[in-house]
């Protein structure tokens, strides 16, 4: 992949694909108030590199999943960029030109008004249906639409690259492209945890669903030493293996595919482990009762919100001789303090590691920083949770096979 150094970036207009899709509190609709900037800031060294270098930036991001069958019902329904614009420009120090539409007449005069190393923000890419189009030829055509406000391409949203979306997939066919700082340093750490990780090698899963790992683990069971599952996903293990769960998450269509896992982690000699006791509320709520019961016997009427004391013993016992770990996902209702506890415990516990540490993005990122924890104390913390576990999948990325790619014939480059 090229790199910004290799484009002539002084006085170009440059669309930057960045990854700004940062959870908002819409308690008062008419004021979001975003809970939680560190994906604004992890894309700052690249705008401000661009914009240094006398660029006029143009940055294409997304927010949430907005519905719709055309722009305006997406628009209506919102999330809008608007609060990211002012948060970025607040983190930069210099305005921030929001335009409140994506390809219309607003984008147009905002863009057509930058100067050299000024930075603009385009409205939600996806009120526009076309960029998530399954239709190449619907999407082509956003594309080439964007395509004309910029000069180059940079890609830097590695939150999105596992998408085949116009922003990400479509545009850099059309512009002379490169890869943005961010995207380099996360495919740099990935491919120390796929190549040749110093062992031993400890990966620790959290989340909801096992369904959104399974593919995952089963790649692993290649590559770790050791893989430790908490969190909702956690109760569709234990299931497998014959426990009551309660009214816990729960895949139960499942169960089959997690006991092959758990039976080829057996004939790999990669140690599973599971939680032995856990905290059971009666309802998901703040201020739910609660008790800490054993794995063996939870009761049938309760609903498991995060691992127990003696499962944060274990788990950060099985942590503390790694040499590499990489942790993706909660061991419970972090958001609630009384059930923070126990991805609490695994934070701690990874940051005592003597060794190369990698936070996967998503809730554990942003339980890291609610927890108040320095983030500098792990290796890296990610900003793309679904594209790191697919890229440990093993899947290809689309985002990444448009960057890796040549440019587009000299006769489209910029005179």
């Amino acid at each position: 992949m090229k790199t910004i150094e290799d484009l002539e970036v002084a006085g170009r207009r440059v669309l930057l694909r960045a990854d700004l899709n940062v959870p908002l509190d819409l308690t008062d609709p008419d004021n979001p108030r975003i809970t939680d900037d560190g994906r604004i800031r992890a894309s700052l060294p690249t705008i401000r590199k661009l914009a240094d270098r006398g660029a006029r930036v143009i940055i294409m991001a997304h927010l949430g999943r907005p519905k719709g069958a055309d722009y305006a019902e997406r628009a209506a329904g919102g999330p809008s960029l608007q609060p990211v614009a002012a948060r970025l420009g607040e983190l930069l120090g210099r305005p921030v030109a929001f335009a409140s539409d994506v390809v219309g007449e607003d984008a147009s005069r905002v863009v057509a008004g930058l100067a050299d190393s000024d930075v603009a923000l385009l409205e939600n890419v996806r009120f526009e249906p076309a960029e998530t189009s399954k239709d190449d030829a619907v999407r082509g055509e956003f594309a080439t639409q964007l395509a004309l406000f910029g000069e180059y391409y940079v890609g830097d949203g590695f939150g999105a690259v596992h998408r085949k979306h116009a922003s990400v997939y479509d545009v850099p066919q059309r512009l002379p492209h490169a890869a943005g700082d961010l995207v380099r340093a996360e495919v740099e750490v990935l491919g120390r945890l796929t190549s040749a990780p110093e062992r031993p090698y400890v990966v620790v899963l959290g989340g909801a669903k096992p369904s959104d790992k399974l593919a995952v683990i089963a790649n692993l069971l290649d590559r770790a030493d050791r893989v430790i599952l908490g969190g909702g996903m956690s109760y569709t293990f234990l299931a497998a293996q014959g426990y009551e769960v309660g009214h816990s998450l729960l895949e139960a269509d499942k169960i089959p595919e997690v006991t092959e896992i758990m039976a080829e982690a057996g004939r790999r000699g990669v140690e599973l482990v599971l939680p032995v006791d856990l905290v059971a509320a009666t309802h998901f709520a703040p201020d739910a009762d609660h008790e800490i019961v054993s794995a063996k016997d939870f009761p049938a009427d309760r609903e498991g919100l995060d691992i127990g004391p003696a499962t944060c013993e274990l788990f950060a016992e099985k942590i503390a001789d790694a040499r590499t770990v990489f942790w993706n996902g909660p061991m419970g209702v972090f958001e609630f303090p009384a059930f923070a506890v126990g991805t609490r415990a695994v934070a701690e516990a990874i940051i005592a590691v003597d060794g190369f540490t990698v936070v996967g993005g998503g809730d554990s990122a942003a339980a890291v920083r609610s927890f108040g924890l320095p983030e500098d104390a792990f290796g890296h913390i990610s900003t793309g949770g679904g594209a790191s576990l697919e890229y440990l999948e093993g899947r290809t990325l689309p985002g990444l096979v448009a960057l890796e790619a040549d440019d587009p014939s000299s006769t489209d480059a910029p005179a």
